[in-house]
């Protein structure tokens, strides 16, 4: 993808803050271990921390899309950043659940800002041709979270307690902000969404059925993965080091597939990489109860890892090639699904994971998983003309 080098600077700092937001959000699971065993409480209990955040992001997406629509997008981006930074110290030093819980309902606004923001104005550094590959570019901060930032975090609260990586997280939130400030060219203001272009992406189905299927996709794989420290920890006794290094594998293969269908996606359509990236999630889910050892257990995540970032920012890319000029809204919208799928997940394999019933939990994922597909592939076929 050629662009000017400003563009190609902004472009990279929305990037790594895709990575520094997704490493904040993702830091829950990567320390649950040890946030449930310094809190004194059960790991189902510390999962309700995930749900809590999702029904934040989820809530928060759209209502701030329109709260913040007519803001510069360089001071809105660096705002949100070291808002991000403040709330995790303030976590970082809360003495129980219940005191932790609000300021992390607090901190994940941030993400419901973010990232739907960014996206809306990455579409708008570049030419209308290359708007799919600069969306999954810097959609791509969230696969180098899983591959670096979730790994370290979690290797760092193995190690020195969840509170020095939730520091580490706001140090790194300071760093962002900076760079987002000094890249981003002034006066990036995506025109604000009116009452009747908010009603025509609410009563688009084939938007709002986009929408679904991210929200599919997030229950089903959050299910599992949300608890997922915890049970290799139970199923395997993993320890802090073997947990950071399966982390980092399925970062690995995360960022592979986000690498390829940002180069890809234009050519082959979104709609086809969503369905291609959601199947390599089922096939992972399907597979899951027949791994017996970490080492099979790693070449199961294989697939699961290519599809599951690359699989959202097919999504957001999808959203704005149908309607770029409702993306500010209809992205905030698929955030929206996103967190609402993770925070439903989290709940449901919560309750799984209390009730001793952990072996339906890749079973209710690939489920999911399944229906996604089939409603992804429905509303392909409505959009073909007759």
């Amino acid at each position: 993808m050629s662009r000017p080098a400003p563009q190609r600077g902004a472009l990279w700092a929305l990037l790594a803050g895709n990575f520094v937001i997704g490493t904040g959000v993702m830091v829950v699971p990567g320390t649950l271990n040890e946030i449930s065993a310094s809190l004194a409480i059960k790991v189902a209990t510390a999962g309700q921390l995930i749900s809590a955040a999702a029904f934040v992001m989820c809530l928060g997406a759209p209502l701030l899309a329109a709260a913040v629509a007519g803001w510069d997008r360089r001071k809105l981006l660096a705002l949100t950043l070291l808002w991000y930074a403040a709330w995790h110290v303030v976590a970082a030093l809360m003495p129980s659940f219940g005191a932790l819980l609000p300021v992390r309902m607090l901190t994940v606004i941030a993400p419901a800002i973010f990232t739907p923001q960014a996206a809306a104005c990455a579409g708008m550094l570049v030419p209308p041709e290359q708007r799919g590959r600069a969306v999954t570019f810097v959609f791509l901060g969230w696969s180098v979270a899983s591959v670096l930032g979730l790994p370290i975090g979690a290797l760092i609260g193995g190690h020195l307690g969840w509170r020095m990586a939730f520091m580490a997280i706001a140090a790194l939130s300071v760093v962002s902000a900076a760079s987002v400030w000094l890249t981003l060219p002034n006066g990036i203001r995506p025109a604000a969404l009116t009452a009747a272009a908010w009603s025509r992406v609410l009563r688009s189905p084939v938007l709002m059925g986009i929408v679904s299927v991210t929200a599919l996709q997030g229950v089903g794989q959050f299910v599992l993965f949300s608890y997922f420290g915890p049970l290799l920890k139970q199923g395997f006794g993993a320890d802090a080091n073997t947990l950071s290094l399966m982390w980092a594998l399925f970062g690995a293969f995360g960022l592979l597939g986000n690498m390829v269908v940002s180069r890809y996606i234009d050519r082959v359509g979104a709609g086809r990489m969503v369905l291609l990236t959601t199947g390599l999630i089922a096939l992972s889910l399907l597979l899951w109860p027949l791994a017996s050892t970490l080492a099979w257990l790693a070449v199961v995540l294989v697939p699961w890892g290519l599809g599951c970032f690359a699989t959202n920012s097919s999504q957001q890319a999808r959203l704005v090639g149908l309607a770029p000029a409702l993306a500010p809204g209809s992205v905030a919208l698929n955030s929206s699904g996103i967190y609402i799928g993770q925070a439903l997940g989290a709940a449901l394999g919560g309750w799984l994971l209390a009730n001793d019933a952990t072996e339906w939990m890749s079973r209710v994922g690939f489920a999911l998983m399944l229906l996604a597909m089939g409603l992804s592939i429905a509303i392909d076929r409505s959009r073909r003309p007759a």
